[in-house]
């Protein structure tokens, strides 16, 4: 057999054992499954509000009662930071969703009618590009307002442009294969054709994209709650974590923002190396 059909199987082969069968994939997966159940599960088994404390019970130790201890207004960190995961992650979510409604729908729109129409969309991306995504969402909250919808809202219109680029570039190639011709001829309508045979083939960026940009979202949305953009006290959140647990990281009890922080940045991590797990089985499986 020759070197590169023996090279060709061997990549195969590391592939075959699914996406995420490799022992680092399978902590993040764990990670993101205990994030998971921590947003679903944690105040629900908390008997504490997450937004009431005691001042009595302020910079109180880990220990039975409080299990991540208390913050400086004496509320229980461990049901604060739940609550600040299901509000974190729900709002990445709904970025990454409109994300992906947003560009993919422009990319369809402008592979399929080509022209002008391609040429519209593609001027109007290059001029979303020129705003960096902060700088919308602080311009949106300026214009309508501080709050975690304007932010979500504003995130999502400045994400759209990477993703419509991927998507374009793949739904092109597709769209001038001899199938999609052939559809053509027969005369089934573009929608049709759209959704049934290029969408589908270009689900693997759309999946890969989605796990990227959440990512990015939770990121700027925990920045834009830190500057007091976002997520408003006394609500929880965990960029507003990161925010009011400074004070007491000055007085030395960093604990609210270190557990904050490390959520952040483990879980921006788990998504980013699973979503590269995703576009590089795609790769392999192309070679």
């Amino acid at each position: 057999m020759s070197a590169p059909a023996l090279n060709l199987r061997k990549a195969r082969r590391r592939h075959s054992g699914g996406v995420f069968s490799g022992p680092l994939a399978r902590i993040c997966l764990g990670w993101l499954a205990f994030v998971l159940l921590l947003a679903v599960l944690g105040p629900l088994i908390s008997p504490f509000d997450a937004t009431e404390g005691n001042i009595v019970d302020r910079y109180l130790s880990p220990g039975a009662e409080h299990w991540l201890g208390t913050d400086q207004a004496g509320r229980d960190l461990f049901t604060r930071l739940a609550v600040g995961a299901r509000s974190t992650i729900l709002a990445a979510l709904a970025v990454a969703a409109l994300t992906v409604l947003i560009g993919g729908t422009l990319a369809l729109v402008a592979v399929w009618f080509g022209g002008r129409v391609d040429g519209a969309i593609t001027r109007f991306l290059d001029f979303l590009f020129a705003f960096p995504n902060l700088l919308l969402a602080v311009l949106a909250v300026a214009v309508f307002g501080a709050g975690v919808e304007t932010a979500v809202v504003a995130l999502a219109i400045g994400f759209s442009p990477y993703t419509a680029r991927v998507i374009r570039s793949v739904a092109l190639r597709e769209r001038n294969l001899p199938y999609v011709k052939s559809a053509e001829l027969q005369g089934i309508s573009g929608l049709v054709i759209t959704f049934r045979h290029l969408l589908p083939n270009v689900k693997q960026q759309i999946l890969t994209g989605a796990s990227i940009n959440f990512g990015y979202a939770m990121i700027d949305l925990a920045a834009l709650s830190y500057l007091g953009f976002g997520v408003q006290p006394p609500d929880a959140d965990w960029g507003l974590m990161i925010s009011s647990g400074q004070a007491s990281l000055l007085a030395g009890y960093p604990q609210e923002s270190i557990y904050a922080g490390a959520c952040i940045v483990l879980t921006v991590a788990a998504l980013g190396y699973l979503g590269e797990q995703l576009g590089g089985r795609r790769a392999a499986g192309r070679a």
